[in-house]
């Protein structure tokens, strides 16, 4: 009787390990499932940013919970920005990485969602445009040099060989084969430093009341930083435009909108910046002041673009960060 009550309670222990077992295994593949398969001819709407791009018609949505969906752009999909009449329509080719945006349609064979409907945030498309003008030659360049530090590193596999085989000079070579693995790290180095962008200068230019007249010493400004990008390699200017709270908050808009053009047009005719190089400009209005609204002072420290020089750490290993001097002059 004992003995059956022994193995009674070895049982119970037993099939209560196995049951935790089975409860673990399936939370672990529960968390490897990241993509979503969509029932064929089911409704679904998908709200997410792009993370991938196969081609301009199909590309990948991670929702909020880190989950991905593929999704298929039909032909007569209706794509749009979000706005109270309508909204502008926009080519399918417009959506890009790190756009966050909303999906409709049916899930197809594949187990993809065929799209038939797309929204998004003007702004929120004009951001993801602009980082993705960025990162896409980097990411180009950055395939190249991989393959050139594969074929590097391939000779040094052949220095080693030699340097085994020939027993006279094998210090020698082993000293090659080290000097060549340092130039690969280096060459590594420099890889992952591509796609980083650092402040290399900057500069803020005022404007008059209701104004997007640049002013001498505003140009001044200007071309010191049109100067500066002439040395440098891989460069992007950045240009953003804003306004004091006089007015409404539609023509602060617009104001803002305008002032950045000027500057973008100003590097753009007079120094012949690339238009590669200068990404999408943005006025903020009335947002992001950086002094009192209240004050005369303050207002006049609020009409102003900001304009910033971005240089690849990975093509210039030596940049220096430094302030180009403001002009508050703006009487």
């Amino acid at each position: 009787m004992l003995l059956q009550q022994r193995s009674l309670v070895m049982f119970k222990k037993i099939s209560l390990f196995v049951l935790a077992l089975t409860i673990g295994s399936v939370s672990v593949f529960a968390q490897d499932a990241q993509t979503r398969n969509l029932v064929s001819g089911q409704k679904y709407k998908i709200k997410g940013v792009v993370v991938a791009k196969e081609n301009d018609s199909t590309f990948v949505v991670r929702d909020a919970v880190g989950v991905d969906t593929r999704v298929v752009v039909a032909p007569e999909a209706s794509i749009k920005n979000n706005a109270l009449f309508g909204g502008d329509r926009y080519p399918v080719n417009s959506i890009v990485r790190g756009l966050n945006l909303e999906a409709e349609g049916r899930g197809d064979a594949s187990g993809s969602l065929a799209a038939s409907k797309i929204r998004f945030d003007k702004s929120n498309l004009q951001t993801a445009q602009s980082i993705d003008s960025r990162v896409t030659p980097a990411e180009e360049r950055l395939t190249a040099a991989e393959q050139n530090a594969q074929r590097v590193s391939g000779q040094i596999d052949e220095l080693m060989a030699i340097s085994n085989a020939a027993r006279g000079g094998a210090k020698a070579a082993q000293d090659t084969a080290d000097a060549a693995v340092e130039g690969v790290n280096a060459t590594n180095q420099r890889i992952s430093a591509l796609d980083e962008y650092v402040v290399q200068s900057s500069a803020t230019v005022n404007f008059k009341v209701n104004s997007a007249v640049l002013s001498p010493e505003a140009k001044a400004q200007l071309d010191e930083v049109a100067t500066a990008s002439m040395t440098l390699k891989g460069y992007v200017i950045e240009v953003t435009g804003f306004a004091s709270a006089e007015g409404s908050a539609k023509k602060n808009k617009e104001l803002s909108d305008r002032r950045a053009q000027a500057v973008k047009d100003y590097l753009i005719m007079t120094h012949n910046i690339p238009l590669r190089r200068i990404g999408t400009s943005y006025g903020y209005g009335v947002l992001q002041p950086v002094a009192d609204n209240s004050t005369r002072e303050g207002r006049e420290q609020n009409r102003r673009v900001e304009v910033k020089l971005l240089v690849s750490r990975g093509m210039n290993q030596n940049v220096e960060v430094r302030q180009v001097a403001t002009d508050t002059d703006n009487e």
